[in-house]
């Protein structure tokens, strides 16, 4: 065990168990729209199913995990040609319909299940950001990098649930202090579950009202 690491052994076995169960789940309950939502994806625009990107994971003292994060595609093929690594915004037209429905939804993020049972992600924690919006992020908030200190990053999560996607610096700002209080209550089995248990509530409710952009 890594004297640096604050997370009690008891709490990453149980994440990491349930990271493996519901992934595995969750995998084989939803194949069956798979297929549908790729038919969708192709009939609706041109371009590849699955959206891959390199987004930055764990934090750890000696180094910086990097992974390739697997969701279905939402945007046009060419939407960053021109601008480069951006956010999406409110009525962004580079989103196509059948991405807005996804997102709506959060079905483009089940491909993610894929990230999760192979480790590089956990169901719940902190977004994960793209290396190239990172060191910008990192320049202007204080202690942005830090969130994920030992923290993989998760499909959803408890700033995920109480804001939604990031569209300004002001949303990644305020979606910090909910980024650590969920890292802080990691130290104590019993807050952490609740914590992971609320959140989990939380994005069916998001799931269900359609509330994901």
């Amino acid at each position: 065990m890594n004297s640096n690491n604050y997370i009690p052994m008891s709490i990453r076995v149980v994440k990491r168990s349930v990271d493996i169960i519901l992934s595995v789940v969750g995998l084989i309950l939803t194949l069956p729209l798979w297929p549908i939502i790729a038919i969708a994806i192709k009939l609706d625009s041109p371009g590849p199913i699955f959206f891959k990107q390199l987004r930055i994971g764990r934090s750890l003292p000696d180094r910086v995990e990097l992974f390739m994060m697997v969701k279905f595609r939402t945007m046009r093929s060419d939407a960053e040609d021109r601008s480069g690594a951006v956010w999406a915004s409110e009525g962004d037209n580079r989103i196509t319909k059948v991405g807005l429905f996804l997102r709506k939804t959060r079905l483009d993020e089940l491909p993610q299940l894929w990230n999760v049972l192979i480790g590089e992600m956990s169901v719940v924690g902190p977004r994960p950001e793209r290396p190239a919006l990172c060191k910008g992020l990192m320049s202007q908030i204080p202690y942005y990098l830090e969130r994920t200190f030992y923290v993989a990053p998760g499909i959803t999560g408890l700033a995920q649930v109480n804001q939604g996607y990031d569209q300004t610096i002001d949303d990644v700002k305020n979606k910090l202090f909910y980024d650590h209080a969920y890292a802080f209550s990691m130290s104590n089995f019993s807050q952490w579950w609740r914590m992971e248990v609320s959140v989990a509530f939380k994005t069916v409710w998001v799931m269900v009202c359609g509330r994901g952009m």
